[in-house]
């Protein structure tokens, strides 16, 4: 009887109907909290896994269960054997310290139709380290610039609490696309464009960073409108973990605390390239 429930669980999915694909891929889900990640000290597979970064850049919402498998493994958590809606994952990456590495939790969840809904980092700094930058082959003779970091606030570039192309502001449309230009016209080659979003502490902790990611992904999605390459640029939410104030008093959004807080609705953009 065991046998035959691995054998049933292992056995390849359905076809997947296109119409199916796309309703899950609409879904859109709010990100699991923190705490909705699974111990670690739970896991089957203890030792996690070093994948290739590759593969997460094909992870999308409206995937089956059969095609993510072959991407990113077995889930290392024991998930159940029916109606599994959540697979988890312990992933490690080099850090470029020598031989040390850093361990992120990934978590895939699933609709009903056992298509991917979406999937998500415990930590939202481990995007990046599954994601790095395309490496560029740099000449002798170039001239590298320092890295960059511009600021934008996030209150010129959206409406409030938006995040979505049709949320941004005309001044703030205007400023990434100058600096769209900027960037095509004041690098010879770039090597990497991060696009970081920031919010306040008002809020929840998942809502933040969904918010935060949102905003990042379509400033990039303007940047890429404007002639820069996808490929080059990583985005990044970190919702309110890196506040650039923190001595603001009060908990209620009063217009008083929403000024004294401005500063922490951001959204940041490193840059590094040969001029």
């Amino acid at each position: 009887m065991a046998g035959t429930l691995i054998q049933g669980c292992a056995s390849p999915g359905a076809a997947i109907d296109k119409e199916a694909q796309a309703r899950a891929a609409a879904e859109q889900p709010a990100p699991p909290k923190p705490e909705e990640f699974p111990d670690p000290a739970r896991a089957n597979w203890k030792q996690g896994a070093f994948p290739a970064p590759k593969a997460f850049e094909r992870v999308r919402p409206g995937m089956g269960k059969d095609p993510l498998r072959e991407l990113l493994g077995w889930p290392h958590f024991s998930e159940g054997l029916w109606g599994v809606r959540e697979w988890n994952y312990i992933f490690h990456f080099y850090n470029g310290k020598g031989s040390d590495y850093t361990t992120c939790q990934y978590m895939v969840r699933f609709n009903a139709d056992n298509l991917a809904t979406g999937a998500w980092w415990k930590d939202p700094e481990c995007a990046l380290l599954a994601q790095p930058p395309a490496a560029t082959p740099i000449p002798a003779s170039a001239r590298l610039a320092p890295p960059q970091k511009l600021t934008l606030s996030a209150d010129g570039l959206f409406r409030f609490d938006g995040a979505a192309a049709t949320d941004l502001l005309p001044e703030g449309r205007a400023r990434v696309e100058r600096l769209a230009g900027e960037l095509r016209h004041g690098f010879r080659a770039l090597h990497y464009v991060v696009v970081t979003g920031h919010t306040d502490r008002l809020g929840g902790d998942a809502y933040n960073e969904a918010l935060s990611l949102a905003r990042a992904n379509t400033v990039r999605d303007l940047l890429v409108q404007q002639g820069i390459e996808r490929k080059l640029i990583r985005t990044a939410g970190m919702g309110k973990r890196q506040p650039v104030v923190s001595d603001c008093e009060g908990t209620r959004a009063s217009p008083a605390l929403l000024q004294c807080l401005q500063p922490n609705r951001r959204v940041e953009i490193d840059v590094a390239g040969e001029q």
